[in-house]
């Protein structure tokens, strides 16, 4: 069986303020002749389809399109991550029996989707998680498990325990299904989460808990049951896990980078070959690259020399690092850089401290105000703007008192 695992599209997100969409229809065009060209069983996406709850009606139509374009050719398992809404991305899932297969139910976690092999056999068993709440799915995860008083376990208030307690039931099934095959079917899971060990983005929303986000990959083994964990929520491609005691566990990463944090990322899809014993195989293809995203930084007249020719067409961050603030800085910039997204003056002596200092209650905010003054003007402050400083903070001040 070849699986293709994709995951955190994030239809209708902006990059600083650029619209995506044209980029987004680019990587979905590529994904439908991968799945044409490599012959693909299962397009397995794990979550963040949309980028938020309520995604704008130009994103729903290009979800629409794609599904119906890929379930054309294949099957497509879709599971919501933290930024879908489950019930809304779940609409119409009890009609879609065959080819498009959306598990948007926590109810349904132990119930896999049965992949058929070419001789109409079983080929894998795929099991879908979506994003698990765990302030809103414990009580649906409660049990079948009982304490020493005969209650249901009700699964602790965390993304470990909640994750767990889905698990059980997926090996729990999985185990009955291998025995009355009487043979190892392969078995895949898809899942939105963060497992310790993976490298983070800036773009990633924060789903702590109790002030932890992050699931241990003990609680996907034993590398004997799972063969290839499909992870969403993370947007670098990696592996985690670990190798030889935990299933294959890899992070597709979103397909575009949705942050100067993701500008060296290498974006891709991940081709999965699955047989009886498990993984076979698994390869990277690399998804189209709109524009390049990066980030330069020198003098102003550095930046406008020849030297940065090959970066004239790139979505960038610039920063200027001049001692005072160039005149006209982001008209200059433009012109030079007409795709810069960020444009920031941090003269170098700054860039160069190794410590910032916090600025507290106890400072006088004179001080503070002069400090600003310092690092953004390139200079300190002279006796008549401190002056004037002063009066303004005075009036101000004055003004609170009397209020």
């Amino acid at each position: 069986m070849r699986i293709l695992h994709t995951s955190d599209w994030h239809l209708g997100r902006t990059l600083h303020g650029v619209d995506l969409h044209g980029a987004h229809e680019v990587f979905l065009d590529h994904l439908v002749e991968l799945v044409r060209a490599e012959g693909v069983d299962a397009v397995v996406v794990a979550g963040d389809v949309y980028d938020r709850a309520v995604p704008p009606v130009a994103s729903v139509e290009l979800l629409s399109d794609a599904l119906a374009r890929l379930s054309e050719l294949t099957r497509v398992v879709v599971t919501p991550g933290n930024h879908d809404s489950a019930t809304r991305l779940g609409f119409g899932a009890g009609l879609f029996r065959d080819r498009l297969l959306v598990r948007a139910r926590v109810a349904d976690v132990g119930t896999p989707v049965l992949l058929p092999a070419a001789d109409g056999g079983p080929g894998a068993l795929v099991y879908a998680l979506p994003y698990l709440d765990p302030d809103m799915v414990r009580d649906t995860l409660t049990g079948p498990e009982t304490g020493d008083d005969g209650t249901p376990l009700r699964p602790a208030r965390s993304h470990e325990a909640v994750t767990a307690a889905a698990l059980r039931r997926v090996q729990a099934d999985l185990a009955g299904r291998r025995a009355a095959a009487g043979a190892r079917v392969p078995a895949v899971l898809a899942a939105h989460a963060f497992v310790t060990g993976g490298a983070a983005s800036e773009s990633e929303r924060d789903i702590r808990v109790g002030g932890v986000d992050s699931v241990p990959s003990g609680v996907f083994g034993p590398a004997a049951a799972l063969d290839y964990v499909a992870l969403g929520h993370l947007h670098g491609p990696q592996r985690v896990g670990r190798e030889g005691v935990d299933p294959v566990i890899r992070y597709a990463g979103s397909p575009l980078a949705f942050s100067f944090s993701e500008a060296y990322h290498h974006k891709s899809t991940a081709l999965v070959d699955l047989g009886a014993d498990g993984v076979r195989d698994a390869e990277l293809v690399p998804t189209p690259v709109p524009r390049p995203l990066g980030h330069v930084d020198g003098t102003l007249a550095e930046l406008l020399g020849r030297g940065f020719d090959d970066r004239a067409g790139d979505w960038l961050r610039v920063t200027v690092t001049d001692d005072v603030r160039p005149a006209q800085l982001w008209e200059q910039v433009a012109r030079r850089f007409p795709h810069a997204l960020v444009v920031q003056h941090i003269p170098a002596r700054v860039r160069e401290r190794a410590a910032v200092s916090a600025v507290t209650a106890a400072q006088d905010p004179l001080e503070v105000a002069a400090q600003f003054l310092e690092a953004a003007g390139g200079r300190p402050a002279d006796a008549t703007e401190l002056a004037v400083l002063r009066e303004a903070y005075e009036s101000v001040h004055s003004e609170a008192r009397s209020a």
